[in-house]
Formats: C-alpha cells, sequence, structure tokens
C-alpha cells in the first residue's frame, strides 16, 4: 500500500510537479493540494485517484512553478495614486519616494490576476498525473512482489515449525504417561488399571492438537493460494492471518511440553511478522 509516483510537464509558461504519496491505512484518506486555479477540477481528480489507488493514505500535490517573465500579480495604479494624494495631504512635505513605498503596502494597492483553466494547459496536466499515478503503481507492484517473498518465507518457517512440534508428539505423550504414573505411584493407592487407562485417553484427547495441525496445515495453503490472486486481498490475508493465530494460540495451550512450546513460540513470532507486512497489501 506504501509507495511514491513523480512527474513533470514543462508548459510554455510553467513547469507543473505532481507528486504522489501513499502510506498504509484500513480504507481511503485522501489529501488533495493544487493550486485554486484547479480546483474546479478537484472533484473528478478525486475519483481518479480513487479508482487507481483504492486504499491508503494517500497525499496527492500539483505544484506550479512559473517559468515565464510575466507576474499575475499587478500594481493597482488609481488605488496607489488615491493613496499618495491622500498621503501627501498629511505629510505635505514628505519625500515622494517615502510616500510610495507607503502607498504600495495598503490594502489593495496590489492585485492578482486570476488565471482561467487553460483547456490545452489541463489536457497536458492530466498525461503527467496519469504518469504519476503509473508510477506510484509501478512501485506497489514492485513492493509486492517483495512482499509476496517475505510471507512465502514466514508461510514455510510456521509450517516447518509445526513439523518440529508434531515430531515431539510422541516423546510428549509418554512425558505426559510417565508424569501421571508417577504422581500416583507418590500416592502409593492401588488404582484400576483399567480405570486409568481409560482416563489416560481422555486426558491425552483433550492434548490431542491433530485437530489444529489440520486446520493450521489448511489456513496456510490459503494464505498462500490468496497472495496469488489479482484483486485488492489484503483484509482477506489479514482475516487468515488471525485465523492462523487461533490454531497456534490453541496449540500452544495443549502443547505440555517445554520444546513444544519453545516452537508454538516460534510460530507466533513468524506470524506476528506476517501481520505486519500485511498491513501494506491493498
Amino acid at each position: 500500500m506504501t509507495g511514491f509516483g513523480k512527474a513533470t510537464v514543462q508548459l510554455p509558461t510553467k513547469k507543473i510537479t505532481v507528486e504522489v504519496k501513499s502510506l498504509n491505512s484500513k480504507g481511503l484518506d485522501l489529501n488533495v493540494r493544487m493550486p485554486s486555479v484547479y480546483r474546479e477540477m478537484e472533484l473528478g481528480l478525486r475519483t481518479q485517484i480513487a479508482a487507481a489507488l483504492e486504499r491508503g493514505k494517500i497525499d496527492f500535490s500539483i505544484f506550479i512553478e512559473s517559468t515565464s517573465e510575466q507576474t499575475a500579480t499587478k500594481v493597482n495604479v488609481p488605488i496607489v495614486q488615491e493613496y499618495m494624494n491622500q498621503l501627501k495631504a498629511v505629510y505635505a512635505n514628505a519625500d515622494e519616494t517615502e510616500l510610495m513605498k507607503m502607498a504600495i503596502r495598503m490594502p489593495d494597492a496590489l492585485k492578482v490576476e486570476r488565471d482561467e483553466i487553460d483547456e490545452n494547459d489541463w489536457s497536458q496536466i492530466q498525461l503527467v498525473i496519469d504518469e504519476a499515478l503509473a508510477n506510484i503503481l509501478n512501485f506497489r507492484q514492485a513492493e509486492g512482489l517483495s512482499l509476496e517473498k517475505e510471507f512465502r518465507l514466514r508461510i514455510g518457517n510456521i509450517s516447518q515449525y509445526m513439523n518440529d512440534a508434531l515430531a515431539l508428539d510422541s516423546e510428549r505423550v509418554q512425558a505426559i504417561k510417565d508424569r501421571l504414573q508417577t504422581a500416583i505411584s507418590e500416592l502409593k493407592v492401588n488404582v484400576d488399571e483399567n480405570r486409568f487407562e481409560q482416563e489416560l485417553i481422555y486426558y491425552l484427547e483433550k492434548l490431542d492438537i491433530t485437530e489444529e495441525k489440520v486446520r493450521l496445515t489448511n489456513h496456510l495453503v490459503y494464505f498462500l493460494e490468496t497472495i496469488k490472486g489479482n484483486e485488492a486481498n489484503g483484509r482477506k490475508l489479514g482475516f487468515i492471518t488471525q485465523e492462523m493465530g487461533r490454531e497456534i494460540n490453541t496449540m500452544g495451550s495443549k502443547a505440555n511440553h517445554a520444546q513444544m512450546q519453545k516452537l508454538v513460540v516460534m510460530m507466533k513470532d513468524e506470524l506476528e511478522k506476517i501481520k505486519e507486512q500485511v498491513l501494506n497489501v491493498l
């Protein structure tokens, strides 16, 4: 979602520069800065930007640099002359140069001639706007390719840690059996072996992580399938990471094994890195 695009054009009397910056945002937050002469074009421009960029905190700016020797600011001669006459009445012996300095600083002594939109100029500016938007989209696409590599790395790591945790499952089950057996022995009571086996099976079933493994694997596959799509899928990826987090947390609560819990923590760390980067996806 982050990006930057810039383009310029040199017109006969001015240089136009268009800049577009984009940061992460849940929706579209668009800020447009442009000269007042083009303000009537803003509504259509906002629609164009929204259609092109879809989401993000976007700053769009049009800068004008005059390259002509002419200026839009003119001296309001009748007003200045009237100020001079009034000042002479007050300061009869004052130097005219000093009076001129005072008069030129008075209200309305200078006037700005408002330019009208030149259709030919605007058509050229529109081409520059299109170029700037294309540049920011290219920037986003390049960042997207980099993010895809990052996602695949993190998803692969989670999958590997999950498989490593499952490889410890038989060791974990045996450790639980031994721990329970030791506890019963320390109580020095007679135990019905059949009842003990039934209770043990029930206890181990509650700690079984097979279902979590299946669901997490499905979420990992779905995540990779989703990033291949061409449509905006940032929100969908966010939802998938939430589901992944639930399965990983459940694995952690069921682990009852130090090494397995360590692997779960590593999976959570990889998932947090994915969540941070998902914010960059449209």
